[in-house]
């Protein structure tokens, strides 16, 4: 459900399972970590897309019904938690491809992105906290990347946001008229950034990791782990398993 393809100095991961809108399971997170953890010195720009229509849905909530101990949640925040943080720790640029949605999950990932393309109907955010489960994983790579204020009121009110709204507010930094534009802009922008001076980006990377760095990323870990099996939770959750993915 990883799929990687190279396109001569970019490396594009897909994430490949469209016919649920790319929606994310425990394998999917630990071949996504494993993809980035392998790319080689080949590569100097990742691209990391979705196949089909949408970027991410989020998380694929329906296998947390046959784990009411919490299991497959658990799994879910800390590969997502890993994933991010893997590919913020690259030192080649990585270009995200949102089109369609990136929600919950989905949006969480862009944390992960240095430039992220999106299209102006798209549908981004956060909306987890309705269902018992908190979105504090995201909450210091999104701070990271929108500021404080936007990161509060992106987490806190967890409404979705066209791609307008999120160029506007710094999630994404370009927004194109159609889904099927975002992908083909994304890969121009590899493509560019692929061809300038390898050791130069990949000091200019490391720059801006010392002076804006992720802070306090496994205590938002441990904050989300920490909501996973409360009664609200319980109660909520059940909300979303047959949801239409």
């Amino acid at each position: 459900m990883i799929r990687t393809q190279s396109h001569g100095e970019v490396l594009e991961i897909a994430l490949a399972r469209p016919e649920k809108r790319n929606a994310l399971t425990p394998d999917m997170l630990r071949d996504l970590l494993a993809a980035v953890r392998a790319i080689g010195p080949d590569a100097k720009c990742l691209l990391l897309s979705g196949d089909g229509s949408t970027f991410c849905a989020g998380f694929d909530l329906s296998l947390c019904k046959d784990s009411p101990d919490g299991t497959v949640m658990r799994s879910l925040l800390t590969g997502l938690h890993d994933c991010i943080g893997a590919l913020r720790s690259l030192e080649i640029p990585a270009v995200i491809s949102a089109q369609g949605a990136a929600i919950a999950g989905g949006c969480a990932l862009l944390g992960g992105g240095d430039i992220i393309v999106t299209n102006v109907e798209a549908k981004l955010g956060y909306p987890v906290a309705r269902l018992g489960v908190s979105p504090a994983v995201s909450a210091p790579f999104l701070q990271n990347l929108v500021g404080d204020g936007v990161a509060r009121a992106r987490e806190l009110e967890n409404g979705l946001i066209d791609g307008r709204a999120a160029f506007a507010c710094g999630l994404a930094h370009e927004y194109l008229d159609t889904p099927e534009a975002v992908r083909d802009r994304s890969f121009e922008i590899a493509t560019n950034l692929a061809s300038k001076p390898p050791h130069a980006m990949a000091a200019t990377k490391r720059w801006l990791a010392e002076i804006a760095p992720i802070r306090l990323a496994t205590e938002g870990l441990q904050a989300s782990l920490g909501r996973v099996g409360s009664d609200e939770e319980r109660r909520l959750l059940p909300q979303a398993w047959n949801t239409v993915r």
